[in-house]
Order: C-alpha cells, then sequence, then structure tokens
C-alpha cells in the first residue's frame, strides 16, 4: 500500500525506512546544487544553491535528525554553505565516501538501516548500497537510480533535498513542528 506524500505517491517500502532514519548523509554537486560549476576569468568558482533545501535542512536538524554532507570537491562555498545551514560534519576532497560514512556511524551511534544518503552518480553507490534509505535524485545517472530505493520527482539543485527532507518529518509525524528557515 501507498502511502500519499507532497511530491507524489511513496511506496510502503521508502515510507518504512524512512520512519527508521536518523541521519542523512549529502552529496553535494547534483545534490545541493544542479551539478554545473561555474567559473569566473579568475578562476573563482560559484554554485548555486536552493533555498528550499536549506530550509528542508533546517527543518531536519530543529526535529532532531543529524546531518552531513560527503563531497569528492573541494570548495571554500561548501563549507560557508553548510556551515551556515548548520551541518558541522563536513567533508570534501573524499574519494572513498565509504571512508567517512563508516565514522559517521560511530560518531551518531546509528546503524546502517538508520541512514539515508541522497547522491546522483557512481561514486555514491557503495555508501548506498550499505544504507537504510538510498535515495537518488531526479536527474542522477540512470545506472544510480536503478539501485535507489527512492528517486526524488525533484531535479538535483531544485528542491530534490527539500522532498527528502519532507517525506523524513512526514513518516516520523513531525512535519507540522519542523521549524525551517530559508537559508
Amino acid at each position: 500500500m501507498e502511502q500519499q506524500g507532497f511530491y507524489g505517491p511513496i511506496s510502503s517500502d521508502v515510507w518504512q525506512r524512512a520512519q527508521k532514519i536518523k541521519l542523512l548523509i549529502c552529496d553535494v554537486d547534483g545534490v545541493f546544487s544542479d551539478g554545473r560549476i561555474y567559473m569566473s576569468n579568475n578562476g573563482e568558482e560559484l554554485k548555486a544553491f536552493h533555498t528550499r533545501d536549506g530550509y528542508g535542512v533546517r527543518s531536519l536538524l530543529s526535529s532532531g535528525f543529524n546531518l552531513a554532507v560527503i563531497t569528492g570537491r573541494n570548495s571554500k562555498i561548501v563549507e560557508n554553505r553548510m556551515t551556515a545551514l548548520g551541518i558541522s560534519h563536513i567533508y570534501q576532497g573524499i574519494d572513498d565516501k565509504f571512508v567517512p560514512y563508516r565514522e559517521l556511524l560511530e560518531h551518531y551511534e546509528v546503524q546502517p538501516e538508520e541512514v539515508a544518503y541522497i547522491g546522483d552518480d557512481i561514486v555514491d553507490l557503495p555508501v548506498m548500497k550499505a544504507v537504510g534509505l538510498a535515495v537518488c535524485v531526479a536527474d542522477g545517472h540512470p545506472y544510480v537510480r536503478q539501485h535507489a530505493h527512492m528517486v526524488t520527482h525533484i531535479q538535483g539543485g531544485h528542491g530534490a533535498l527539500r522532498e527528502l527532507a519532507d517525506l523524513l518529518l512526514l513518516s516520523q509525524n513531525k512535519f507540522t513542528t519542523a521549524h525551517g528557515m530559508s537559508v
């Protein structure tokens, strides 16, 4: 039996998985952003982030969820954005995302089935295959979408993270008491 979410139907399997989540781990490029990197003539890197995703992050944090990011690139922009959102575990320049994933399990004292991961590309698969709720954004790589428990209706960088945040909050009866902020 499916549940009805704000963005469309949610399978009972995904709903049950979402009810157990205590820690959300996110990729950055392709999830928080649309995956494009803008470079100025001076070599300055620019990224765009959606305030809906910021609201979702703040809602999750205010509701007792833990959040972390693991990304393959190094960027001061990412550090600034994640810090502004209240995310303290920021892993950048990571080739093997499974290493910080294991550290996060220990730090937060959670089991794999209590962890959700949202990504968009092949590098995310090792962690996605190990967590309780593996999510791929709508415009993620087709192979990654095939291995996800859930594929968002919204593309990365356009509110996909907010879609997942709303699901987690709804499934745990925390949506109406969550306090977000469009940051």
